[in-house]
């Protein structure tokens, strides 16, 4: 394995985290997202035009900075010497997958959002009515059950697997296998608040959002790093020129 390939990975997960997070700070900022997530079409709708093309712009940016992790997940498995690993590439699949459905959740706001909000401003209340139907429709399709509820947990299975992996190889520090267990648990309980969105009542965790997607683009950083640098990576270390050499390595855990 290059080199060149290793550092082009790690640097595309740090890249594309810190890219990410620029995006939706900016987001945050500017349209008070995710909070405006769970706001009605009369509070939503009206604040996405005040917000003018910059806003449309910003959920564009927001869209395609969190794509480019699609990149380093695709190379992920050849860079770590993996590449034959089964689980490793259902695993990369499913990140994939998670990036596209939270890909269509984001761009729902440059394609679908920006006619709607229009026609309810313009609109007289009949139309009102029909578009804030519209709006409710297009928004638990595209963003509740597409971006955010299969969009996460994909995400979290992605790098959960990852991690057991991590765990289990050594390709990487365990540490880093560790913190990404953490990190997906944390993340995982931001569904509460998802399915809320359909299940009145469901129980929520406030601040499971923040601190799961947070320590989550965090753990993507940190993964960047040690695949840059090459940190604990047996593959990178000359001891997977052979296929399956880094497994013969591993030490089995007691009672396997």
């Amino acid at each position: 394995m290059t080199t060149t390939l290793r550092r082009t990975t790690g640097a595309l997960l740090i890249g594309s985290a810190v890219a990410f997070a620029a995006a939706a700070s900016v987001l945050s900022a500017t349209f008070d997202w995710p909070d405006i997530l769970r706001e009605p079409a009369d509070v939503v709708l009206p604040a996405f035009v005040a917000g003018g093309p910059t806003l449309v712009w910003t959920w564009f940016a927001t869209a395609w900075t969190y794509a480019l992790l699609a990149v380093p997940m695709l190379l992920l498995p050849a860079v770590l010497g993996r590449r034959d690993d089964p689980v490793l590439r259902v695993a990369t699949q499913v990140g994939v997958a998670s990036v596209l459905l939270s890909l269509i959740g984001f761009l729902r706001w440059v394609f679908v959002v920006p006619a709607l909000a229009q026609a309810y401003v313009d609109g007289d209340s009949s139309t009102r009515d029909a578009v804030a139907a519209a709006w409710l429709a297009q928004h638990q399709f595209g963003g509740a059950l597409l971006g955010e509820h299969l969009g996460q947990l994909l995400a979290v299975a992605w790098s959960a697997t990852l991690s057991v992996v991590i765990l289990r190889s050594r390709v990487l520090p365990r540490a880093l296998g560790a913190a990404g267990l953490l990190v997906s648990a944390l993340y995982l309980l931001n569904q509460g608040d998802v399915l809320a969105t359909a299940v009145p009542g469901f129980p929520v965790w406030d601040l499971a959002g923040l601190v799961g997607s947070t320590s989550w683009g965090l753990w993507v950083a940190a993964l960047g790093v040690a695949v840059v640098r090459g940190s604990g990576c047996a593959a990178l270390q000359g001891r997977a020129a052979i296929p399956g050499a880094v497994d013969m390595a591993v030490p089995q855990p007691s009672g396997a």
